[in-house]
């Protein structure tokens, strides 16, 4: 049986069809979706909130800070805790600059320098620097991804995140009472093969030296994230963020079990909502039961990309975008927190956790 001469006439046609379509990559495909859905947007919080994840220079000038105070009332962030604070004399310069031109607005966390390990008194020595950076004004410690992943002594070995020459450092933020919001490891798509299973492809692919399966260089997640937890079990009378749900968001569950060990460690939503916001089932269920463990963050500072915490959050909408897309290709949903954990996320819980924080502004 002969096919229908319009249909050979389409197929013979098809190749040239074909050659006409412009070449569309990955990067540039941005498809507007049909769907008809309810949306509510978010500009601003329904509470105000207290960032706990943020970064900003110690030098700033009055020009800028004033901006920067525009756009905080804007979307309703009440403080900002600077996670770049310093330590020493540049911690206290740096509070000068922002939190003493506005009182109760920013807050700082102390840093440490990691490269001086090989000291044979550097854990207690950074131990006193702390004790001093406290006094002049931090309310917590922060410690980069550095430690456990790049942090090499003289020696030319890494140093694990729970290497014992730090522990005086974290005996004494326990002392203290104040937290120690850690950044360990990376998303576990880094260290996946980069092929086209990789969620994270898109990212692995602008930004190459992302990659962390080169085991000459990088020893592998689960054992990244190991050192970290056996840091918190070793010291339960510190209080710990795990920052960016602890690069666990993709499996709240292990996240979960984690809290449930260790008392002593909260998390964040630094960087990572969009893990949350492709599973509004089981991440509403997960943050309900741990309200009083989650605290809000951002991460990099961008006023406008605030709105899909807000929405994702608060608003029960379907099926929109996420601000980054090397983070995310999949659309977001709203998870329609109850107020009262909604309350406990924005503020109430980092209230709790990190002492100096005005809580006139905030309410009940």
């Amino acid at each position: 049986m002969r096919a229908p001469a319009a249909l050979l006439l389409l197929v013979a046609a098809a190749p040239s069809l074909a050659q006409q379509q412009p070449a569309i990559s990955f990067e540039e495909y941005d498809p507007k979706s049909t769907l008809v859905v309810p949306q509510n947007p978010r500009t601003h919080s329904r509470f105000p909130f207290i960032d706990v994840h943020g970064h900003q220079r110690r030098e700033i000038t009055t020009e800028d800070a004033a901006r920067l105070i525009g756009e905080m009332d804007r979307i309703n962030l009440r403080v900002m805790v600077n996670l770049s604070g310093g330590t020493g004399e540049t911690l206290k310069q740096g509070l000068a600059s922002l939190a003493g031109r506005y009182p109760g607005r920013f807050v700082a966390f102390a840093n440490i320098d990691l490269g001086k390990i090989d000291d044979p008194d550097f854990g207690r020595a950074a131990a006193r620097q702390l004790e001093e950076d406290v006094r002049n004004g931090a309310v917590g410690l922060k410690i980069f991804k550095n430690l456990g992943m790049f942090l090499t002594d003289s020696s030319g070995a890494r140093v694990p995140t729970d290497d014992p020459r730090l522990d005086p450092i974290w005996k004494k933020a326990g002392e203290l009472k104040i937290p120690v919001l850690i950044h360990t490891g990376e998303p576990p798509a880094f260290w996946d093969p980069v092929d086209k299973h990789n969620e994270r492809l898109l990212e692995l692919q602008q930004f190459p030296n992302r990659q962390r399966n080169d085991s000459s260089k990088f020893v592998s997640f689960e054992q990244t994230m190991a050192e970290q937890h056996s840091l918190f079990r070793r010291h339960p009378e510190t209080t710990f963020i795990n920052a960016h749900l602890g690069w666990m968001g993709n499996d709240l569950n292990r996240l979960g079990k984690l809290l449930d060990e260790l008392p002593n460690v909260h998390t964040e939503l630094g960087a990572v909502l969009y893990e949350l916001g492709r599973q509004p089932r089981t991440a509403r269920a997960f943050l309900i039961r741990y309200q009083d463990r989650i605290l809000m963050g951002k991460d990099s500072w961008n006023a406008d990309e605030f709105a899909t915490y807000f929405r994702v959050l608060e608003t029960e909408d379907e099926y929109f975008d996420y601000y980054r897309k090397r983070h995310a290709f999949w659309k977001m949903y709203g998870l329609g927190l109850p107020d009262e954990v909604l309350k406990k996320i924005y503020y109430k819980n980092a209230l709790r956790l990190i002492p100096g924080i005005d809580s006139s502004a905030f309410p009940d």
